[in-house]
């Protein structure tokens, strides 16, 4: 069943995100877990002419991959954001404009080699229905790569999600969760030849670890 996105409010929490998130003096990186230096790296996007990051947050990984010469293209939902990781990684080529993600997709009429999303908007939008836009925007034979936290066993499918604690100011999003067979599933729906999900452990026995989900056009 669908869940009421309120993008409007949802804009406003990931305008205070990128308060705290963005630092000035951030350099290009790019990790697909949420270990730094841990886990693969941009080859599970093969060796891309043109990437697109959907939900792209700072912007690193976007500027990691300009400095390798790639065509990097970034959409997110926050004006600020867009405002800053543009001004900060113009110099290096990479493009980002702001939008939510399925109407920037529906409208956008370019191609991409790799599509991906790090801890981004494939988690906050119901795959249902970005995961046919995405697979619209890929070249032949391209890639969707993205990475989230796995679900907690049990809890499956939307779910909502306060900003930073449970004081303050109600700001909420949706994040959706599913098993790894479920990713699979949902991205052959959508029109992919392959899909792959599996879980990435933490470099820490014990500690929470990272689903990465491949998907080839």
């Amino acid at each position: 069943m669908p869940v009421p996105h309120d993008i409007a409010a949802e804009t406003e929490l990931w305008d205070a995100y990128a308060e705290s998130a963005f630092k000035d003096d951030a350099e290009p990186s790019f990790c697909w877990t949420q270990y730094a230096g841990h886990g693969p790296g941009p080859e599970l996007l093969g060796a891309p002419e043109s990437v697109l990051e959907v939900g792209c947050g700072t912007g690193r990984a976007l500027a990691h991959l300009a400095q390798q010469g790639v065509k990097a293209t970034g959409v997110d939902l926050s004006p600020r954001m867009v405002q800053r990781a543009g001004e900060k990684w113009a110099p290096l080529g990479v493009r980002i404009e702001q939008g939510e993600v399925l109407d920037w997709l529906a409208a956008d009429e370019g191609r991409y080699d790799a599509v991906y999303s790090i801890f981004g908007a494939a988690w906050f939008t119901d795959p249902s229905r970005l995961f046919p836009l995405v697979r619209e925007r890929l070249t032949p034979g391209g890639v969707f790569v993205f990475s989230q936290p796995p679900a907690i066993p049990g809890a499956y499918g939307p779910q909502g999600m306060y900003k930073g604690g449970f004081a303050g100011k109600a700001m909420f999003t949706y994040r959706y969760s599913y098993r790894p067979a479920v990713w699979e599933r949902l991205l052959l729906r959508a029109g992919f030849a392959t899909a792959e999900a599996t879980e990435v452990g933490a470099p820490k026995a014990g500690h929470i670890g990272t689903l990465i989900v491949q998907a080839r056009a």
